[in-house]
């Protein structure tokens, strides 16, 4: 009998962990509902860069908005530093940090492992259209909007052939503007901002 209800006991954890698991994944798997008060930035608009961003004109800019409480943002962290080396000569990679917490920028760096410029300014979204993270824009040399929106379909960043934000910037990198962005690229997915809801 005591074996009986261990074996269901364990059952129900089981069964618990999987329930879970399943919602988490449907959750985030939903697209970010678009706040009433959001102002579309279109690709190519001018993005006024705050003085923090002002070193980064000789380069594309590649902005990585983060909340570190975003489960979203803590699935992807390993791609974004793929991206990092990957492409850390050719772009200027800067973290922008979405959150009310008060982490500071030197933190981040080191519980993340992130070797880039860590910012604290929640305008810079608003600048550049962004309302959930995480998400990816990138700024031509120009100072003009060339991408904004997901790092891939999959939330753990493992479909390569929708690695959404490494396409375009290979796209730039190759002074190719005349890509076409995939309809689920834009649409945003992850934690409404600012306070980490879905």
């Amino acid at each position: 009998m005591r074996k009986g209800i261990v074996m269901i006991w364990l059952f129900v954890l089981l069964f618990g962990i999987i329930t879970l698991f399943w919602y988490n994944e449907w959750k985030y798997s939903l697209p970010t509902p678009v706040p009433e008060s959001y102002v579309a930035i279109n690709t190519g608009a001018k993005i006024q860069l705050p003085e923090s961003l002002k070193a980064y004109s000789n380069k594309p800019i590649f902005l990585h908005f983060f909340n570190p409480d975003c489960p979203c943002s803590r699935f992807n962290i390993e791609h974004v530093k793929s991206l990092i080396k990957q492409y850390g000569n050719d772009a200027s990679f800067a973290v922008i940090l979405m959150t009310g917490k008060n982490y500071s920028e030197k933190e981040i760096q080191r519980r993340f492992d992130l070797n880039v410029m860590v910012v604290r300014d929640s305008s810079i979204a608003a600048l550049c259209g962004v309302y959930s993270t995480p998400q990816a824009v990138i700024i031509d040399t120009q100072h003009k909007l060339f991408f904004r929106g997901n790092y891939n379909r999959s939330r753990y960043c493992t479909n390569k052939n929708s690695n959404y934000a490494q396409i375009a910037l290979e796209a730039l990198l190759h002074n190719n503007y005349a890509i076409t962005t995939n309809p689920n690229a834009v649409k945003a997915y992850g934690c409404q901002l600012p306070n980490c809801k879905k």
